[in-house]
């Protein structure tokens, strides 16, 4: 059973940055496509960005390209969301979940995805 922890939340001004990591134990990560999402309060849980198995399929949401570059390490079996520029309205509860895929690609859709994390908060506030 895939289990997803997230680290590197916290409490940074407008136009800091973060960095997110996801760490997978309990499989290999070769065969999911990972996703972050976030939720923030009233609000509906959203796709921000995913990279595919291979790591060269990547989808962002409008929102944050630009800022947002994730990455992934298989061997490492961690995946990385570097968050640049933060803005107040980046505030939330941020989530990384794994999409189990016979093929590359990744959507930003979250009942695709059956493996989650716990979330870890970010908060941008001066």
């Amino acid at each position: 059973q895939l289990q997803l922890v997230e680290s590197g939340g916290g409490l940074v001004q407008p136009g800091g940055s973060l960095r997110l990591s996801c760490a997978a134990s309990g499989d290999t990560l070769d065969y999911y496509a990972i996703g972050w999402f976030r939720q923030a309060p009233g609000k509906e849980r959203e796709g921000i960005s995913c990279i595919g198995r291979s790591g060269r399929r990547i989808n962002y949401v409008d929102s944050v390209k630009g800022r947002f570059i994730i990455s992934r390490d298989n061997a490492k079996k961690t995946i990385y969301l570097q968050m640049n520029s933060l803005k107040p309205e980046d505030t939330a509860v941020y989530y990384c979940a794994a999409d189990f895929r016979l093929t590359d690609g990744c959507l930003l859709v979250a009942h695709e995805y059956a493996y989650w994390g716990q979330g870890t908060q970010v908060t941008v506030s001066s």
